[in-house]
């Protein structure tokens, strides 16, 4: 099972801050399937790719230590695809979704750790 994770630190109101990154999602071609206020699931929609290779996208926004000026949240991109490749479907749909945060406009980037 392939799996990445990174970390994001964002400046923008928590309360826009899930509708943005469902946004977010969408426009990367992924179905938002469940959402609560801290948490995010997307799946790659069936079609283009083999069953085994679909990559699911969570999203954790930590409210906990939330701030007016910044929020913390992680992502974790995996699928059933053994990582037997360093540029699996996996990784290239981990660095897609991980670009497009890091250089959206819907908020200012802090930091970003990749894990």
């Amino acid at each position: 099972m392939a799996r990445y994770t990174c970390s994001f630190i964002v400046s923008v109101p928590i309360d826009h801050l899930q509708g943005l990154l469902i946004e977010l999602l969408q426009d990367c071609e992924l179905d938002v399937q469940y959402y609560t206020a801290d948490y995010i699931m997307a799946r790659e929609v069936p079609g283009n790719i083999a069953f085994s290779k679909l990559v699911t996208v969570e999203v954790l926004i930590d409210k906990s230590t939330a701030t007016e000026a910044e929020t913390r949240l992680s992502i974790v991109v995996k699928n059933e695809e053994l990582p037997l490749q360093l540029d699996n479907h996996c990784r290239q749909m981990f660095e897609f979704v991980k670009q497009s945060i890091e250089q959206s406009r819907r908020w200012n980037l802090i930091e970003s750790l990749a894990g």
